[in-house]
């Protein structure tokens, strides 16, 4: 059995593109929230190139965005403070 505190292997080699999808509340501030987020960890994401789409009835944004991973830690980090926020539903 492997050990769970063991460092697991990266599958990706970088620098490369790396999209987060964000889902939450269809609201203004959600985005503005989750944009803040993502500069913090990645500063040479472009703003102008999130992807919105809204749910089928309004409800629910989802935010996809591609940035320039230059490292595993560099996404973990991401993902953990994007998880952490309570206007954050779901990241993948």
């Amino acid at each position: 059995m492997p050990d769970p505190a063991a460092p697991r292997p990266c599958l990706l080699e970088f620098p490369c593109d790396f999209p987060v999808k964000i889902m939450g509340a269809h609201t203004d501030d959600f985005v503005q929230a989750t944009l803040e987020i993502v500069l913090r960890h990645a500063p040479g994401f472009d703003p102008a190139t999130m992807e919105t789409r809204a749910s089928g009835k309004g409800n629910y944004l989802s935010l996809t965005c591609t940035f320039r991973a230059r490292s595993q830690q560099q996404i973990d980090a991401l993902y953990r403070e994007l998880s952490a926020h309570p206007m954050v539903r779901v990241v993948l």
